[in-house]
């Protein structure tokens, strides 16, 4: 089952959020939508970021001694989550869901070549206005996505809201120390080329606010994790595809539209000469905070 913007469970009613009601824009989130769609025809499935980030994250699922009947599965690399499961919190219903039409085909498509029991079914909505019943849900996932919503306690409150009250949220989201290389050359070359820096790296949470953030949203006794991973890349260029194909690319409403060549080329070689290893790769290091609650 294939639903836009619709109901994941029968009977399920959409609870309406306003957004002229919702804060400061930070994110461009019909960008962020493209470039999920983008993420979705450049998937590559064996990425070994993603891999280890959702086995990570459904390592602490499995240390659960219950069982989640009803599960949903919202934005970041679902399908990851989705081809890893392999029975763990023994779901018995699964919703996928995303902002990007083209990842929930992606989704759907794959679902041919997973072997297990799982009733699964396709939705195509914001996490940011989650639209699903009070009280339905005994679990929800979410992978590396949560970290682009405009507001973070908002879209955890409506999550929370969801659960049924012995209900658990996983998700994990990237901190503020990822691609800190590439903001320091980045901000290094406009700076030389430019005169002035303009942001090129979206904001991200920092480890400190992350149980602030659990407990401002109405969680109790959240657990918060945090692991370091570095990808070693032959370029700058390879590192930029990376993040492309992770839909991880700048959304920023603030963004500057145009990269002048110039201070593009300044900012790999500045990479290159602060970072490069003796073997001439580059290192990127993504910090993953995991929130279990």
């Amino acid at each position: 089952m294939l639903r836009r913007g619709g109901h994941s469970f029968a009977g399920a009613l959409c609870k309406s959020y306003s957004s002229d009601a919702a804060g400061p824009k930070i994110f461009d989130r019909a960008l962020k939508r493209k470039q999920r769609d983008r993420a979705a025809w450049l998937n590559r499935p064996d990425d070994s970021l993603l891999r280890s980030v959702a086995d990570n994250l459904l390592d602490r699922l499995q240390d659960c001694k219950r069982t989640f009947p009803s599960a949903l599965c919202y934005g970041g690399s679902l399908h990851t989550i989705r081809r890893l499961l392999n029975g763990r919190g023994a779901i018995e219903k699964l919703t996928m869901m995303d902002t990007s039409l083209d990842m929930v085909k992606l989704c759907r498509d794959a679902e041919q070549h997973i072997s297990d029991n799982i009733q699964t079914s396709f939705m195509v909505a914001d996490e940011e206005f989650l639209p699903i019943k009070e009280n339905c849900l005994d679990l929800i996932i979410s992978c590396l996505g949560l970290h682009w919503t405009n507001d973070l306690p908002g879209a955890m409150i409506q999550s929370r809201l969801a659960l049924k009250p012995d209900g658990l949220f996983l998700a994990s989201i990237f901190g503020g120390e990822t691609l800190k290389e590439l903001r320091i050359a980045c901000t290094i070359a406009q700076m030389e080329r430019e005169g002035g820096i303009s942001p090129r790296v979206s904001p991200l949470a920092q480890v400190r606010d992350a149980g602030n953030l659990l407990t401002r949203a109405g969680f109790t006794l959240p657990s918060v994790d945090v692991d370091q991973y570095t990808v070693r890349y032959k370029s700058a260029l390879e590192l930029i595809e990376h993040l492309r194909a992770m839909g991880e690319t700048n959304a920023l409403m603030q963004r500057n539209y145009v990269l002048k060549r110039e201070t593009a080329l300044a900012t790999a070689a500045i990479y290159d000469s602060m970072f490069a290893a003796e073997d001439g790769t580059i290192p990127a290091t993504f910090q993953v905070t995991s929130l279990l609650v």
